[in-house]
């Protein structure tokens, strides 16, 4: 049997052994019988978080919507269903989540485990909207957390890294569905952000600053705003000295937009404007590679003009760079836990040999800002300081122990960034 690869291509796992269970039953069977074991999404991270060197369970035939709560304004669904599929589901019956990432081809449970996140001023990451989540844990038994049991053992186990066990089952939030529509700009001055930032972050309900860095400017500014009551509006041809873009863009330069979803202020649902790419383009696989930093918002200008000192390093093996803010939350090992955060995204060129050298360069400029890895994506950034950068790695620590005391769902990555053991 071939070793089998993340969705990028760029990471193979380690191991043959992989099971698909269809039931909760085999779930736990599975977690009963075997000594080792990491669960998988859909393989839309970039770096070792979900290998085993034994097992590797993917949920992807548990992957249904089970309950609508309307007093309760919630959604309960299986660990395996991917955000697509719950839009859809959710639309039907008049609901809405209150972001999404650019991609929504991803597992709800594997972006709720680490962290990822839209973006917006007043926008938690996707994991803020777990309400309660069921986990397999290492004897097979099934664990419940949820903010009415322990509103603070939810907050540890919601960014869980895999390290809790097998989430099964999720209760999210849920909003009325509503409309938005998507504007975008070309050429917004990087210098025009020295006094403007927060407005213009502020500026739409989900704002998006795309750059090449070949030079101080972001090529462009993707704003989706939140239509109430069927309201027209024009954002007019000029923002902060960007100009408003004429035809539907990509935002990689000289890619064309058909995947991407609709642009040009066309009003549309929710689920067709929140992410940057259509739900019904199914990309097979990422010829990219991924890396993603996060700080305290009020370190934004000043961490990008620390990147634009940089960026003839960076250009060369640069596909597009994405700046987005996200709202802080309580979440041990969220990278927002309890600040108001900016990330800054860089998509590369499939070549990692060259990325490995531009990555360090990067960590040194944003040192100062306390800058936190995504944890999905590709980081040269050291255990020990990504453990002195959460204030809550401790208790985590401790109730991945308390879960898990036999490290059965332990692999080297959380040994390694984790536990700051090497195998």
């Amino acid at each position: 049997m071939d070793m089998k690869r993340n969705w990028a291509g760029n990471f193979q796992y380690s191991t043959t052994n992989w099971h698909e269970p269809e039931s909760v039953e085999e779930v736990q069977q599975l977690v009963s019988r075997l000594t080792k074991l990491r669960v998988i999404g859909t393989g839309h991270s970039f770096n070792s978080i979900a290998d085993s060197n034994e097992n590797i369970v993917s949920l992807q035939k548990i992957n249904k919507v089970l309950s609508i709560d309307r007093e309760k304004e919630s959604v309960t669904v299986q660990g395996g269903i991917k955000y697509g599929d719950l839009c859809h589901v959710l639309q039907q019956h008049g609901y809405a989540l209150h972001n999404l990432a650019s991609l929504p081809h991803i597992s709800v449970a594997g972006a709720c485990s680490t962290a990822t996140h839209g973006s917006g001023n007043s926008n938690q990451n996707l994991a803020a909207a777990v309400r309660a989540m069921d986990v397999v844990t290492a004897d097979g038994n099934i664990a419940t957390f949820s903010r009415e049991k322990s509103k603070e053992e939810l907050q540890g186990a919601v960014v869980g890294l895999g390290g809790l066990g097998i989430v099964l089952r999720l209760t999210l939030d849920v909003l009325p569905s509503c409309q938005l529509r998507q504007d975008i700009y070309e050429n917004l001055p990087l210098a025009q952000l020295a006094h403007d930032i927060d407005t213009i972050f502020s500026s739409a309900y989900s704002v998006s600053l795309f750059t090449d860095w070949q030079d101080e400017m972001f090529n462009q500014v993707w704003l989706k705003s939140k239509l109430m009551d069927d309201q027209t509006f024009s954002l007019g041809e000029d923002f902060y000295g960007a100009k408003a873009a004429k035809e539907n863009l990509h935002p990689v330069p000289g890619v064309g937009a058909e995947n991407c979803t609709a642009q040009l202020g066309v009003p549309g649902d929710w689920l067709d404007r929140l992410p940057h790419f259509r739900m019904d383009f199914t990309p097979s696989k990422g010829q990219e590679l991924q890396s993603e930093y996060i700080f305290a918002r009020e370190h934004a200008y000043d961490a990008l003009c620390a990147i634009s000192e940089i960026r003839e390093q960076i250009a060369p093996h640069l596909l597009i760079s994405e700046v987005r803010t996200i709202a802080q939350d309580e979440l041990w090992m969220s990278p927002s836990y309890k600040q108001d955060s900016v990330a800054i995204h860089f998509t590369w060129q499939d070549k990692w040999a060259e990325v490995q050298q531009v990555l360090p360069i990067i960590e040194a400029q944003l040192e100062p800002f306390q800058a936190k890895p995504h944890w999905g994506k590709l980081f040269t950034t050291s255990p020990a300081k990504i453990q002195s950068l959460y204030e809550k790695m401790p208790d985590f620590q401790q109730l991945l122990m308390k879960y898990d005391p036999t490290s059965k769902f332990r692999n080297d990555f959380l040994n390694r960034y984790i536990f700051n053991e090497v195998e």
